[in-house]
């Protein structure tokens, strides 16, 4: 089948979906559930060979932990299904509605998007957390995979095209495509068909996407993301907020690169942190300043190439400013519009901070790791978004939405 042929069995099986009842879509989630925990042993020997050939590639740590599932990774993708099954439907929703002067009942009603291209990279949960997604909001799903989770997707959407066939819903309510790029290029065509691509991976893939798509493109890409202690800031809170956002799990778009520290609380605050740092493996790179602070010239200096980096490594970013405007001015230059923290005890630095950064998520003494739609209480979700239009932050069940005019009348005609 050809990619367009693909797009237009899609959007035959979108209006299928569109009309189902939540019960209906439940039964389908449940059937995938059972599905994944009845081949999980299938799963995991085609994801072990994806890992080998990762390793034997000598791919980037992180992508690896991206890529890697195990039976507790696998257990979770199953239980976010059905935390998804749990969720309200949001189809149907009335969101408000009036009655006109002339007697038509005029009702904005949310309704699927319709067809969705969801782009990924080494992240084979997408290929489950993006149908259980698409199913539940009635939006038939064209999954694209990238080349290093080739096995992990093929049998992942083979097991989740089954349970749907079994429910007796159409095969194409979810589609596969490989990592083939050529078929990629022709997906970005099918404006006819797709209504929405959604990038699932790094700011290349993401770059990528806006570049060469015809289709609207709602961008879940990288984080480059900072914690700012500010002057009055709580050291001793501020040192776990940190130390969490930089070592819980430092290959995610939500873990901190950069660390600022106002130079009134550095000779305080840095030698802490960076013995707690070391201890966890965290290479620092850091300015004259936060080296002087530290006490240890010999630290490696940080450059722009830094600044400028998301690691999604044990490494961080260290800088010593004047002021909040010096912080805000670095996170406007660097930051990637995602996730932001200053800690400190100034109720009006607080909100500064607050109101003047440019991110979906800003947070004020807590670690940017809450940067997710399940902890949100939103469930799955397919990224955050870092643009502005139709959606900003977790791109859950509701995000996947539009609403439409519906206008009941009894005759009426406009004179």
């Amino acid at each position: 089948m050809s990619v367009e042929q693909t797009g237009a069995a899609a959007q035959r099986a979108a209006r299928t979906l569109a009309g189902l009842t939540r019960a209906r879509k439940d039964d389908v989630l449940a059937a995938i559930v059972d599905a994944l925990r009845r081949r999980s042993a299938e799963i995991l020997a085609e994801n072990q060979e994806d890992v080998r050939l990762a390793r034997e590639n000598r791919l980037a740590d992180a992508m690896i932990d991206r890529l890697l599932l195990d039976e507790d990774r696998l257990r979770d993708i199953a239980t976010a299904v059905q935390d998804v099954a749990a969720l309200p439907d949001p189809v149907g929703e009335i969101v408000e509605g009036w009655r006109l002067d002339n007697g038509v009942e005029l009702r904005r009603v949310r309704v699927p998007l319709g067809v969705i291209a969801v782009v990924y990279e080494a992240r084979p949960n997408v290929t489950v957390d993006a149908a259980a997604l698409c199913l539940k909001s009635g939006n038939a799903v064209i999954l694209r995979g990238g080349s290093a989770a080739l096995h992990t997707n093929r049998i992942l959407s083979e097991v989740v095209q089954g349970a749907i066939i079994e429910s007796g819903l159409p095969r194409e309510a979810v589609s596969y495509l490989g990592p083939d790029r050529r078929e990629l290029t022709e997906l970005l065509k099918q404006r006819r068909f797709v209504d929405l691509v959604i990038p699932r991976g790094g700011e290349q893939l993401k770059e990528f996407l806006v570049e060469h798509s015809r289709i609207p493109v709602v961008y879940a890409a990288g984080g480059n993301c900072h914690a700012y202690v500010d002057a009055a800031a709580d050291i001793d809170k501020a040192l776990p907020i940190v130390i969490n956002a930089k070592c819980q799990r430092p290959g995610v778009c939500n873990a901190i690169e950069t660390l600022l520290v106002h130079e009134a609380v550095a000779a305080d605050f840095l030698p802490r942190a960076a013995e707690e740092l070391a201890r966890r493996g965290v290479e620092l790179l850091v300015d004259d300043a936060a080296a002087e602070a530290i006490g240890n010239p010999s630290l490696k200096r940080a450059t722009q190439a830094h600044y400028e980096t998301e690691f999604l490594a044990l490494r961080l970013a260290v800088r010593v400013v004047a002021s909040l405007d010096e912080a805000l001015d670095h996170i406007e230059t660097y930051g990637t519009r995602h996730s932001e923290v200053v800690v400190t005890e100034d109720l009006a630095v607080a909100r500064r901070f607050a109101t003047e950064v440019d991110a979906a998520c800003v947070y004020v003494n807590a670690s940017t790791r809450f940067t997710d739609g399940g902890a949100f209480g939103l469930g799955a979700e397919m990224g955050i978004s870092t643009q502005k239009l139709h959606v900003r932050g977790p791109i859950a069940l509701r995000e996947l939405t539009c609403v439409k005019y519906q206008l009941w009348g009894d005759g009426q005609v406009r004179g």
